[in-house]
């Protein structure tokens, strides 16, 4: 056992990670157990084959991607966000629960290993937050999930890869349009990023794809063709109204 292995069994002994499911200590090295990540809803059935919403066995594009012209080239978001996915990410967000996030990355990475294959990214970028969100919640909830992804891939992490100067606010109120729109303003690709063929973005939940395209077109801008994203969940949202 190295030093470095060594080091965070005793971790685990001492400060037991807990799992994100029941909350209770998890396994020595499972990081979660295993009758509750049988509980976790992956998507059942065919996936959209633009940003991996469910479909039915006739279509190919979900309702949305085939009237929405996303700016991501292709992602995928594991879990269905029912009420268990809902209470681990807001434990992890909110309640300073950052193994949570890094328990889901690793889940998530190895549960859409196929398609991570195809979309072969050369580099991991999380979804940044606004130094104030940072503040509050002293980390980033998409670093904490992306770095077992990029460990996973066995590709650079970069987590100041995009910088978030402004805050968006409460979006809420506003179309997925308008959402992008704030978005973009917000979030600059750092100077010093490399400029890599493909990129997958990293983040909790993909909702409308608003937030995807958004650094999408800002990763483009910087010079990068293809960007590819992995979430953790995949919600109900939508780009377009119906």
């Amino acid at each position: 056992m190295g030093l470095h292995n060594a080091g965070e069994f005793v971790l685990d002994i001492l400060y037991p990670r807990r799992c994100p499911v029941c909350h209770g200590p998890a396994p020595a090295s499972l990081r979660i157990c295993p009758e509750c990540r049988r509980k976790l809803p992956l998507v059942p059935g065919k996936r959209c084959a633009k940003c991996g919403k469910p479909v039915h066995e006739s279509e190919v594009l979900c309702d949305d991607c085939a009237k929405t012209k996303h700016v991501f080239t292709r992602g995928i978001g594991v879990y269905i966000y029912n009420d268990l996915m809902r209470e681990s990410i807001v434990m992890m967000k909110y309640k300073g629960r950052r193994e949570y996030g890094e328990t889901l990355g690793m889940l998530a990475a190895e549960e859409a290993r196929e398609y991570l294959a195809a979309f072969r990214p050369e580099a991991v970028i999380p979804i940044p937050l606004h130094r104030e969100r940072l503040r509050k919640r002293t980390y980033n909830q998409a670093e904490a999930i992306a770095e077992p992804v990029a460990k996973y891939l066995g590709v650079p992490l970069h987590p100041d890869g995009l910088i978030r100067r402004a805050s968006t606010g409460a979006m809420k109120e506003l179309s997925a349009a308008e959402r992008a729109k704030n978005i973009e303003k917000a979030v600059f690709a750092n100077e010093n990023l490399p400029v890599y063929r493909r990129v997958l973005l990293v983040d909790d939940i993909y909702t409308t794809g608003a937030t995807m395209d958004a650094a999408a077109a800002v990763l483009k801008r910087h010079g990068i063709p293809e960007i590819y994203f992995l979430t953790v969940c995949i919600g109900g949202g939508y780009m377009v109204n119906y």
